[in-house]
């Protein structure tokens, strides 16, 4: 990593028009301009550069303004240098996604130079209008899809062809932050707001005024912050936490989901009018095993990218191996793609990815479980209990454990691609209890896996 150091504020934005850092550290003390004008100037260069502020003063008042202004974040003297480094290593990824290009390839698209959405298969050509169309709208975006099929890169794309591509776009994942935390992270909190709250903290949706904002994995949010959600949309305007002063923001908000909203707000686990407001606009990325010769344009065009990252020279892919690749159903999408790809390069030897060099990867015939377990992917358990209650069952504790197996049972062995030792394993049951319960509630799954561990 390369770093420069400037001692004034004018040097420093002469060295920043001729060279765009990755990320700025600011310190607010400047022997000739305030670092906060620095910093208004520095925005105005390009606001998608993430700035951390470095203070001596003992107040956060001249931090929360930092924040409120869009500063990434704001340090204290002295530094602890293991906090630096986390910021600074959080902020370089922030920057990354604002300023890395998002290209839209239906050709093998070149290796240098950001990320690309892959592929031209009809799903995909759909998708890649999709983005063209509302990018410069003002629309909310839902974005939908299994996990591991790039909803996140379709939301950059987005972004980067919008009005917006010179703000701020922040990424906030609602399943990685704890229910408690989340509303504090989006919408802020006053000092004293609960226990541990001893300053005013700046939220995301303030603290991205003007910019973007895409929140991923939306259908975990808690159903309380959906409702302050709710009310941003509708007014752009929201309360921190344990305050009463309503702030207004400028955002545009993109979200993504791979669970069936419309299923959970019918279920009573999503608001049903959070899910309209989001869907106004639904871009759908198709599994990758929908997408027909994508998979092999995909495997080319990254066994290119990681030979580069790891240092290899394997150019060519077995015929071999393509077609256990292309016979793969790839429950983990383009994600677990890659990580094939590069633990087979890891092992490889010479110009040929060979099947040997491949992880285990089954036989896949995908048809058989698809069609033994089509439909529960939208299964409401608690629609089935209520319905049931409401029809006056006597015997709902059966039932439900009935219903219960055949969702978990299919789910599992679609996991296993068939393969019933590995099935019972995870479920912690023995091979002919399996069997027996299979039998029991008319599962015909076809196993998929030639040769299977027929111990147990």
């Amino acid at each position: 990593m390369d770093i420069a150091v400037t001692h004034s504020g004018n040097e420093a934005l002469e060295q920043i028009v001729h060279d765009a850092p990755d990320v700025v550290l600011l310190d607010l003390n400047m022997p000739d301009n305030s670092g906060m004008e620095v910093y208004d100037w520095l925005r105005e260069i390009d606001a998608r550069i993430p700035v951390i502020f470095v203070t001596a003063t003992n107040t956060t008042e001249t931090a929360i303004e930092a924040l409120r202004r869009g500063a990434y974040d704001c340090l204290f003297k002295p530094v602890d240098l293991r906090q630096l480094e986390q910021v600074v290593e959080e902020a370089l990824q922030v920057g990354r996604r604002m300023q890395a290009p998002v290209r839209v390839n239906e050709e093998q698209p070149p290796i240098n130079g950001g990320d690309s959405i892959v592929g031209r298969s009809p799903a995909m050509r759909e998708v890649y209008k999709a983005i063209g169309r509302v990018a410069d709208q003002k629309v909310i975006v839902l974005i939908t899809g299994e996990s591991g099929t790039g909803k996140e890169l379709v939301a950059r794309a987005i972004y980067q062809h919008s009005d917006r591509n010179k703000a701020p776009f922040l990424v906030i994942n609602c399943a990685a932050i704890p229910e408690n935390l989340l509303e504090s992270e989006l919408f802020g909190h006053e000092k004293g707001a609960f226990t541990g709250a001893d300053r005013r903290r700046i939220g995301k949706f303030e603290q991205c005024n003007g910019g973007t904002i895409f929140l991923d994995e939306i259908g975990d949010m808690p159903m309380a912050t959906q409702g302050k959600i709710l009310r941003l949309l509708q007014d752009q305007k929201f309360e921190r936490v344990g305050g009463n002063e309503t702030i207004e923001t400028d955002v545009r908000l993109l979200a993504a989901t791979n669970r069936n909203l419309k299923a959970w707000s019918d279920a009573g686990r999503f608001r049903p009018d959070l899910y309209y407001r989001l869907s106004v606009f639904t871009i759908h990325l198709p599994p990758l095993r929908a997408r027909g010769d994508d998979l092999a344009m995909l495997a080319r065009f990254y066994l290119k990218q990681f030979n580069r990252e790891l240092g290899r020279e394997v150019h060519e892919i077995d015929a071999e191996s393509m077609e256990r690749l292309q016979h793969y159903r790839w429950p983990g999408n383009v994600r677990e793609l890659q990580s094939v790809l590069k633990q087979a390069l890891l092992r490889a030897r010479g110009r040929t990815l060979l099947p040997g060099f491949l992880p285990d990867l089954p036989n896949d015939d995908q048809r058989a479980d698809e069609a033994d377990g089509a439909g529960e992917a939208d299964f409401s358990f608690e629609s089935f209990i209520e319905q049931r209650l409401s029809e006056g069952s006597h015997n709902l504790h059966v039932e439900a454990h009935l219903q219960l197996d055949r969702v978990l049972l299919t789910c599992t062995l679609r996991f296993t691609h068939g393969n019933q030792f590995q099935a019972a394993k995870i479920l912690g049951v023995a091979r002919q209890t399996l069997r027996n319960r299979l039998r029991e509630l008319g599962l015909n799954i076809t196993k998929a896996l030639e040769g299977e561990d027929t111990s147990g």
